[in-house]
């Protein structure tokens, strides 16, 4: 009886052991993340790559969205399949994650990326990008890349309720780099790397995909530090995920969550997602922390006092 209480304790360590994996930041998708949270179904409008390379892509397209939570190390991996056009295309991620924020988009928040996120947002007539209803923006990154040689840059603000806020331009690295920015200001150690080589998922056009977006395997991987994005205890956060062209002032129609077939969008002043069937966005669930896997590195610690002094 006593061999069998023990030999289920160590399952469970070896169980809690497990729970230590992390994903690699290199632009491609590990099995760490599961299935998707959200699958594309919209065409893209903003092209559809066939170069197949590392660094340099002919398209754009947001293809499913992925997340692993490290409630342990409090970090948010995220992981975005498929492309970003090397013309210096956008890509913004907005999060909820705390109470406030902003459901429309205010001109006067932090003037990071030349005032791209501002441009955005409200230029004094009372327009500026608008979420859902349930969704309030309180944090921003935006990632874009080109050049020759390859570049990768990104972007990071919050979005207080009555604007302002701390903007930093985070840094740049290489495509499938481990994800290391340099160069800027980085406060929170936040991680970000392309893999462009992918030549599946959706298809170009304004229709509904027939693509299968969660077979797309590479594209945009992210390692996000709870503190980044003002994650705190166990909450439901949400995120929006869309492309824009290179002055964030034309948004396509690769949005995820999908708006159920279109032409691209236009200029994000003007966008409403709430007038839009479906949610333009998606939830990532932070669970509670792993508890067990301190219980697990105990015993397996006790395991091994066991075996010295048999």
């Amino acid at each position: 009886m006593r061999t069998l209480k023990w030999s289920a304790l160590l399952a469970l360590a070896s169980l809690s052991v497990v729970a230590l994996a992390q994903p690699t930041i290199d632009g491609t998708r590990d099995v760490d993340y599961g299935s998707p949270l959200v699958v594309q179904n919209t065409q893209t409008g903003f092209g559809d790559s066939n170069l197949g390379q590392v660094d340099f892509a002919n398209g754009s397209e947001l293809d499913a969205a992925y997340a692993y939570v490290d409630t342990t190390n409090q970090i948010l991996y995220l992981f975005l399949a498929g492309n970003l056009e090397s013309n210096f295309n956008k890509l913004e991620i907005f999060f909820d994650t705390v109470a406030g924020g902003q459901n429309r988009l205010r001109g006067d928040n932090a003037g990071v990326d030349f005032n791209g996120l501002n441009r955005m947002g409200d230029d004094g007539s009372g327009n500026g990008l608008t979420f859902d209803s349930d969704f309030a923006a309180d944090y921003w990154i935006g990632i874009t890349g080109g050049g020759n040689p390859y570049a990768l840059y990104a972007n990071w603000a919050e979005l207080l309720t009555n604007g302002g806020g701390q903007g930093d331009y985070l840094g740049t690295t290489g495509a499938a780099s481990n994800g290391v920015l340099s160069g800027g200001n980085n406060p929170y150690g936040i991680r970000v790397t392309i893999n462009n080589s992918n030549t599946g998922g959706v298809e170009a056009g304004s229709g509904l995909a027939s693509g299968d977006g969660s077979t797309v395997t590479t594209g945009i991987e992210l390692a996000i530090p709870f503190a980044a994005i003002g994650i705190t205890g166990t909450p439901t956060i949400k995120i929006s995920a869309f492309i824009n062209g290179s002055g964030h002032d034309f948004v396509s129609n690769q949005v995820l969550g999908g708006i159920g077939g279109g032409a691209n969008l236009g200029d994000p002043r003007n966008v409403n997602f709430a007038n839009i069937a479906g949610n333009q966005y998606f939830t990532v669930v932070v669970p509670e922390p792993a508890s067990l896997v301190a219980l697990g590195v105990g015993l397996a610690g006790l395991a091994g006092l066991r075996r010295r002094k048999a």
